[in-house]
């Protein structure tokens, strides 16, 4: 019965690790990088539109203008607002689709591997250890419907995480528009 790695498996192993480990820290700065350049445009479009603002109000002939020109420029912060969430939101789901699909491709992996061992186990068992084998067997199974019954969840409590967050960005929207036209 042969149930020990040759050092060719553990060096295999590592370097796939290494490769899974590099590949997600790619990943991670990528990320990074993307919010960087979010906050950066977003930065400086909300001073140029500001400072644009304010001269627009400033140039109110009088406090009635002025009145409804702050009130005009409230239903677009809010939409920019309502389109930045909505794009960091973006960034993170995408980053985190790649962490769930690295670790899914490792879990996979190691269950494939705990397989073999539990296959080999049970065909070079004594005899009378049939049950035992079994019980082994089962219990991988029971713990592959339990990571896919778990994927599912996440699935779907994603889902109405993202209806959830539309629907309330749009709400937003239309408040602002209501209570702005109102003023």
């Amino acid at each position: 019965m042969n149930t020990t790695y040759t050092p060719e498996q553990f060096a295999a192993t590592g370097k796939a690790n290494l490769k899974s480990l590099e590949g997600m820290a790619n990943n991670a700065y990528a990320s990074l990088e993307k919010l960087v350049e979010l906050n950066l445009a977003a930065s400086k479009a909300l001073m140029s539109e500001s400072f644009s603002g304010i001269k627009t109000v400033l140039g109110a002939k009088d406090p009635q203008e002025m009145i409804a020109l702050q009130a005009g420029m409230f239903q677009p912060v809010a939409e920019k607002s309502v389109a930045y969430g909505r794009h960091v939101y973006a960034i993170a789901t995408e980053s985190s689709a790649e962490f769930t699909k690295a670790f899914e491709t490792m879990v996979a992996e190691a269950q494939q591997g705990f397989g073999s061992l539990v296959d080999n186990l049970s065909k070079n068992a004594p005899a009378g250890s049939e049950a035992a084998a079994a019980f082994f067997k089962n219990t991988v199974a029971a713990s592959r419907n339990a990571i896919e019954s778990a994927k599912s969840s996440a699935k779907k409590a994603v889902d109405a995480v993202e209806a959830n967050l539309t629907a309330a960005g749009d709400q937003v929207i239309k408040a602002t528009a209501t209570a702005y036209k109102k003023a």
